[in-house]
């Protein structure tokens, strides 16, 4: 009932995980991301896959080795399907027997894809082409653009309502987590929250303490002055936001 691409970026190190479903809230039980690995649980999901799986590939354990203990305990692995990184940057894929047609994975170097209950095959290779053939956008665009191949393939084939992309770079927490939880169009949801993230939030994502800087950015002098330049420019261009904030009367 879900296709999703789990993938590691070549210069960056980062990771990202984005999903569509015609199933509520497919951003809470699919994508689960740790500093140096990622899986994607889905199908008739099983969510311990996912927190499990990515515990364990985070402590050094490899993908297929992972994937090959979870297949081999779960009674109902037929059913289910999920794709992983690792920290060494290794893939590894399982599609259920008895998972609902059109079901099955692909995987290159850094990238993964897998879908089930899917209109055709094509979603899943168009999903992934679409990443490989846009290696020059940042991967938040990336996954997006390969997401959007794949619904225009056909996606879930009984239709859509929600989807979701997150992304760590390098950290417990997400660089981004956004979801569009009960939706007629998800994915273009998503692209309207990721243009509003980019209005504010990714100034302030960008200076957030990490594990080597523990105080971040401690003044916010620069970082109001960054978002300020950014939205004289966009005003410059005629470009309004893309939120639906509202702003009380002062």
């Amino acid at each position: 009932m879900t296709y999703s691409i789990v993938a590691r970026d070549p210069e960056t190190g980062h990771l990202g995980v984005a999903v569509a479903s015609r199933f509520f809230a497919v951003g809470a039980l699919v994508p689960h991301i740790r500093p140096n690995a990622a899986v994607a649980t889905q199908a008739f999901v099983n969510p311990l896959w996912g927190a499990e799986g990515a515990d364990r590939l985070a402590r050094g354990e490899r993908a297929q080795a992972v994937m090959g203990d979870l297949v081999a305990r779960d009674g109902g692995q037929a059913q289910r399907q999920a794709h992983m990184i690792d920290a060494a940057g290794m893939s590894a894929a399982h599609t259920g027997a008895n998972c609902v047609d059109w079901a099955g994975h692909a995987i290159a170097d850094g990238v993964s894809v897998a879908g089930n209950m899917l209109e055709r095959a094509e979603v899943v290779g168009d999903t992934l082409a679409a990443y490989l053939d846009h290696m020059d956008l940042p991967l938040a665009e990336r996954l997006l653009t390969a997401m959007e191949a794949g619904e225009a393939a056909g996606g879930d084939k009984r239709g859509r309502q929600s989807a979701a992309l997150r992304i760590h770079r390098g950290e417990v927490y997400p660089w981004i987590d956004i979801r569009a939880d009960d939706h007629a169009d998800p994915l273009a949801e998503l692209r309207r929250l990721l243009a509003v993230a980019g209005e504010r939030y990714l100034f302030f994502a960008d200076d957030l303490a990490t594990a080597e800087n523990f105080s971040g950015l401690p003044d916010r002098a620069a970082l109001d002055k960054a978002i300020a330049e950014d939205e004289e420019r966009r005003r410059a261009l005629g470009v309004g936001s893309a939120s639906y904030a509202t702003t009380k009367p002062g």
